[in-house]
C-alpha cells in the first residue's frame, strides 16, 4: 500500500540573508517539509502570511523594526491555529517566557545540531513536543517561585486557587487528566507518559488534546504553570 505523504507548510523570518538560508538547509533535508515563503521583517511576515497560509513559522526573536515577538503576537491574534516556533541564539529563559506568552509553540536555539531541529519539527507540528527535563526543572523552578512570592494574588478564571484540595474541586480535569498533567509538567514524552500509565500513545495523545481544551491552553509550558498554580505538582 501507498501512504500519502503528508506535507507540512513552512514559512522562514529572519532579517540576515544567511540566518535563512540556514533555516532553509536544514528544513529542506525533510521531505515532509515545504517551504512557502520568507519573509526578513515582523512587518514583512505579517503582511505575507495569512495568504500563504503555512501551517509552521520559524520565527528569528531577534529582529530590527517589528522583533519576532511582536510579530508572533499579531499572527496569533490573525491566526490563532498558526505553529510559530521562535528562533533565537539565546537560552535565556525569559524569552521564552515572553514567547510563550505571545504564543509561540516552540523554541529552537541556532546552535543545535539539524537532526535535533529536524526531529523537534515534526514534534511541533504533530502537537507531540515535550520539554526538555532541563527546560521542566527550570520552569518549575521559576513557577514555583511565582507562586511563593505572590500566594495572595487574584485568582485567574483558569486557576482559581493553588492548594491541592481545592485543585481537586476547582479543575475540569479527570483524574486520569490530572495523572498525564502531573508527568507533562516534568518534561516527559508521550511514550513515557504511556509506558508509566500503561497506556498507549494515541491515548494519551487524546488525552494532551482534551486537556488543552478543556484548559483553553496552546502548549506545555502553559500547562506546566497551570498544574504549578493548582497545586498538581511540587517543585
Amino acid at each position: 500500500m501507498i501512504h500519502k505523504m503528508i506535507h507540512i507548510r513552512v514559512f522562514l523570518v529572519d532579517d540576515h540573508p544567511h540566518g535563512r538560508e540556514g533555516m532553509r538547509e536544514i528544513v529542506m533535508n525533510d521531505e515532509s517539509f515545504i517551504i512557502v515563503g520568507e519573509a526578513a521583517s515582523g512587518e514583512e511576515a505579517i503582511a505575507m502570511i495569512p495568504d500563504v497560509k503555512p501551517d509552521l513559522v520559524l520565527m528569528d526573536i531577534n529582529m530590527p523594526g517589528m522583533g519576532g515577538l511582536e510579530a508572533t503576537h499579531r499572527l496569533k491574534l490573525l491566526l490563532p491555529s498558526l505553529k510559530i516556533v521562535m528562533v533565537t541564539v539565546s537560552d535565556d529563559i525569559t524569552h521564552l517566557f515572553e514567547a510563550i506568552k505571545r504564543g509561540a509553540q516552540g523554541y529552537l536555539l541556532k546552535n543545535l545540531t539539524p537532526s535535533a531541529w529536524l526531529e523537534y519539527l515534526r514534534a511541533v507540528s504533530l502537537d507531540e513536543a515535550p520539554m526538555s527535563k532541563e527546560l521542566a526543572f527550570r520552569l518549575l523552578q521559576e513557577f514555583s517561585a511565582s507562586k511563593t512570592q505572590a500566594p495572595k494574588r487574584e485568582a485567574s478564571s483558569r486557576s482559581a486557587s493553588f492548594n491541592k484540595e481545592t485543585a481537586v474541586i476547582t479543575t475540569p480535569l479527570t483524574e486520569r487528566e490530572k495523572e498525564v498533567l502531573e508527568r507533562v509538567a516534568t518534561g516527559a514524552s508521550n511514550r513515557e507518559i504511556a509506558s508509566e500509565l500503561g497506556l498507549s500513545e494515541h491515548t494519551i495523545k487524546n488525552h494532551l488534546k482534551n486537556i488543552l481544551q478543556k484548559l483553553h491552553l496552546d502548549n506545555r509550558v502553559q500547562l506546566t504553570r497551570y498544574a504549578v498554580e493548582q497545586g498538581l505538582v511540587d517543585r
